[in-house]
């Protein structure tokens, strides 16, 4: 669920993409981990990662007491271990290792393979079920909060809410929720066994992948000129679809915006500031600060905005650049914030290819709302607090929102404010 990156200005060569998304994790927990073998950031020239990887040889974290017991742990590995083991995965378990050193649980190590299938999922194309995650930040339990119609995951009898057990044999709990992404997506034609849990009840089911498009951006018009825009992440292509649904419901005569951003994990901060740019009169709309302290800020300028009254959903899956999103609607007053508390991820990733073709991904930053407050660990409590219930039928194909009580709740909100 962690997919998005983001251009930063930095100090020379090519900028390493940034990207914003919940954490290693469900929409907190996901991704992999890491190595510093090679320290070469983006486009640094080679030889600036050859001296620092020469220091660090020297009497940095590969001091000689350090080789010597990678040197006896190889040995032991070789000589004991049951099976035989390639050199190159010890190798990998190194860097993803020094990486989790760290202990953040947003940086992470790829490799070659898994940087690929990072910047495939960056692009909403890939092979897979159809069906979105989130990954609760304590218990580690993987939940499907989205099913796409017509999708592998749907086609199997699969539901926003089941409780994902296994893929294959492997525990969900086990792992942070990218890392588990990479076990059901694979290769369009070949299946995955996947145990679930729903009601208390266990089953297995097996399901075909094949290739998914996946829509960032869905649209609806409700009642009373009401449209209602669900964004479940902030892509590539987030923009763009976000354009083409307002234009769509103005046609049909928009008075008033409900932003659904309930299963949204995050995404791109470029996509999301994008958006509010849009939307927003002239002001800051996020800011990060790095380690030394400076300062990267993000604007709305007068060129554009709307003026329609507004309500943001949210959830504790409303993770990071939906954070942003939520609490630039908030800080500027220019909507009404419905729903639970959001996740709670205010820091910022950056990614640095490898030559190789592996990649590093670190926390480089927190972002602060346009009046200055982090929500890192805190989340962004709604103006109306509201647990989600819905009363409609679960097993029909299309969600009846008049059965949605928070969706229910943002109408009467916005009735009142338009009448």
């Amino acid at each position: 669920m962690d997919t998005n990156e983001e251009i930063l200005p930095s100090g020379g060569g090519v900028t390493p993409p940034v990207y914003e998304a919940p954490k290693k994790s469900g929409f907190g927990k996901g991704v992999f981990t890491g190595v510093l073998a090679t320290l070469i950031i983006g486009g640094l020239v080679l030889s600036v990662g050859i001296a620092l990887f020469a220091h660090m040889m020297g009497g940095g974290i590969l001091d000689a007491g350090t080789k010597t017991k990678l040197a006896y742990l190889t040995t032991l590995i070789r000589s004991n271990f049951y099976e035989n083991v390639d050199d190159e995965e010890l190798q990998e378990g190194l860097y993803k290792g020094l990486i989790e050193g760290v202990d953040d649980p947003y940086s992470e190590y790829y490799t070659k393979k898994e940087y690929e299938d990072f910047q495939i999922s960056t692009t909403g194309n890939y092979a897979g079920i159809g069906a979105q995650l989130s990954q609760d930040k304590d218990t580690m339990q993987v939940t499907i909060s989205k099913i796409y119609d017509d999708s592998p995951a749907q086609n199997a009898g699969l539901r926003a809410g089941d409780e994902i057990i296994s893929v294959d044999g492997n525990l969900a709990v086990e792992e942070n929720l990218d890392a588990f992404v990479q076990r059901i997506r694979g290769e369009a034609g070949t299946t995955l066994e996947l145990t679930y849990s729903r009601d208390g009840s266990e089953d297995t089911v097996t399901v075909t992948r094949d290739s998914i498009t996946i829509p960032s951006v869905s649209h609806k018009m409700l009642d009373n000129g009401i449209g209602l825009i669900e964004i479940s992440e902030f892509a590539s292509n987030t923009q763009e679809e976000f354009d083409e649904a307002l234009a769509d419901l103005e046609k049909d005569g928009l008075k008033a915006i409900i932003f659904d951003l309930r299963a949204n994990p995050g995404g791109m901060v470029n996509s999301v500031t994008d958006i509010l740019d849009e939307i927003l009169p002239e002001g800051t709309t996020v800011y990060m600060v790095d380690k030394k302290g400076e300062k990267t800020t993000y604007t709305s300028d007068e060129e554009h905005q709307i003026d329609y009254p507004m309500a943001v959903l949210t959830s504790a899956n409303t993770a990071s650049s939906a954070e942003i999103f939520a609490g630039a609607i908030r800080d500027f007053d220019y909507g009404t914030l419905i729903g639970e508390k959001t996740y709670g991820k205010g820091v910022v990733q950056s990614t640095f290819p490898m030559p190789d073709g592996s990649a590093v991904k670190l926390t480089i930053a927190g972002y602060y709302t346009p009046s200055g407050e982090s929500i890192h660990k805190k989340g962004i409590k709604p103006d109306i607090e509201l647990k989600y219930k819905y009363t409609g039928d679960t097993d029909a194909k299309e969600y009846d929102y008049s059965k949605d009580n928070q969706v229910k709740r943002a109408e009467k909100v916005l009735e009142k404010e338009m009448d």
